[in-house]
This record gives C-alpha cells, structure tokens and sequence, in this order.
C-alpha cells in the first residue's frame, strides 16, 4: 500500500483585526482554513510526528501574523501567513490559506461615515407581524438579525463578583450584536419605509455616539431615542445576544496585545432583552 495524496491543518481559526492606530479605526474579521503539504508522510505511515506542525501551533500562527498585518487586506495577509510557514519550516512545501471575510460597513451619523462604529454588510431582514382578530389588530414593524458593532467606546465594570465570577473587569472592548427589534405602531406613519429606517437610524445614531457601559444602558437609551423619532410607536423590543470577541494573549510569542487582535465567538453569549415603552 502507498500514502497516495494527503494534507493537514487548522479550519475555522477565526479573528479579528483592529487597526487603532489613529481616530479612525479599521476592523478585518476573518475565518482562516491553513493546509499543510510537505515532508509529513512518516506521520502517517510510521507514526513518526517529529516533523509534524501542531494543528494548535498553525492557529497560533495565524494570530502572530494577524498582530503584525493589521492593516493588511486579507488577499496578502493570506500571503503573509503562508510566508511565515516557508521561512520557519523547511519541510513545508505548499501552504494553503482559505479565508473568508466577514464585511464590516461604517455607520453613518449625520451623513458621515463613523470612525470606529460598524454595521455588518448586507444586513438584516426586516420583519412586520399583524395580530388581527374581528374587534382589533396589532401591527408590528422589525428587524431580524440586524449586525452591528463599535471596535472602543464600550466597557463592563463595576458588576457582581463572587466566588463563580471569573470575567476581568474592562473599560475599553469591542461591542457587538446581532439584534432582533421589534416596534408596535399605535397610528399610521406618512410612510412605513421611511419610518422604519428613521427608527434604525436613530438607534444606530445613539449606538455610535454614546459611551457605552453595557449593552443593557445602551438598549435602553436606543430605544428611548426610537420613540423620540417615531411618534407613531408606542414601543420597542430588542433582544440582543452579546457576540464576544475575546483579546488573544500573544505573551507566549513576545508580542504585545493592545486591543488590536481578537478571536470572535457567540457560542455561549450574553442574552440581553429588553422593551421601551412610553410612560
């Protein structure tokens, strides 16, 4: 029997990438695949893994270029990460980079793109739920899914500690959600579209602009500025998971982690719901 075609590596390492070094900030998410070819037969044939790179080390690598390419676009960070398996690793002899993007667009506040707040590219789904009977009905305009994030200008501080709490305190972390809102029309609006976005945007306005020290205040002042826009709502309803994205300690490499590179994750997430409503 012979070893006929073979390859190896890491799937789904994903991260993400802020550039912060000015007012105006730069966010690359990514999902990175790395295959490995070369000199690694014996592992397969004789059980010999002494020339084997680690599937966990190829993650790791991914994360050390990912600290030195910040600004990168993804076409030569890929080629920056297969750089670094030629020149480390004499063995190696085709690296294969697979890396899918996930694409972040500037909010706009006041007509103007927003440095360091974010909306995910072609998002949400909007939504309307009509609950009719013969004496009444009850109409409702939403959202589903609707991606947002800021990359500063949010903490978490100041919470219960006991002896389960492990979470460190923050005051400067990436803010992110994929929000499911809903709104209750109490009179009929000159026009449904444009007030569905008027809700969005004032939201998205209060989201970009305020401090925020926890995704529960701010759902609560966004919601707050929804009813000021729209008077036909007497509403709002948000339901918000928390995705995280969780600074990598890049100690054991000697680099430092300046709230520059991230490794995202919603699986388990924060849970925050709410409705506003007028008094």
């Amino acid at each position: 029997m012979r070893l006929a075609s073979f390859t190896y590596g890491k799937g789904r390492v994903r991260i993400m990438r802020v550039k912060r070094d000015a007012a105006r900030h730069e966010v690359r998410e990514l999902n990175v695949k790395v295959l490995l070819e070369g000199d690694f037969s014996d592992s397969f044939t004789s059980s010999d893994n002494s020339k084997v790179i680690a599937t966990d080390t190829v993650k790791n690598i991914v994360n050390i270029v990912a600290r030195g390419q910040l600004g990168t676009d993804t076409e030569p960070f890929t080629q920056a990460v297969a750089a670094y398996f030629f020149d480390h690793y004499g063995h190696v002899e085709k690296v294969s980079v697979t890396a899918h993007e996930t694409k972040w667009d500037r909010l706009l506040v006041d007509g103007a793109p927003h440095d360091h707040a974010f909306r995910q590219d072609a998002n949400g789904q909007p939504v309307v739920r009509l609950a009719a009977t013969r004496d009444g009905q009850t109409l409702r305009s939403g959202i589903a899914g609707f991606t947002f994030l800021k990359s500063t200008e949010s903490g978490w501080v100041g919470y219960l500690m006991d002896e389960a709490t492990t979470l460190k305190e923050t005051s400067d972390r990436i803010f992110s959600t994929a929000m499911d809102a809903s709104w209750t029309w109490r009179a009929v609006p000159e026009n449904y579209p444009a007030s569905n976005q008027k809700i969005l945007t004032a939201m998205m306005d209060v989201f970009a602009t305020t401090y925020s020290p926890s995704v529960q205040n701010s759902l609560f002042l966004m919601g707050s500025a929804a009813l000021e826009a729209v008077p036909e709502i007497s509403e709002i309803s948000m339901a918000c998971p928390n995705k995280h994205y969780i600074p990598l300690n890049l100690g054991a490499f000697d680099l430092d982690n300046p709230n520059v590179v991230f490794v995202p994750t919603d699986e388990p997430h924060g849970q925050i719901e709410c409705t506003v409503a007028r008094d």
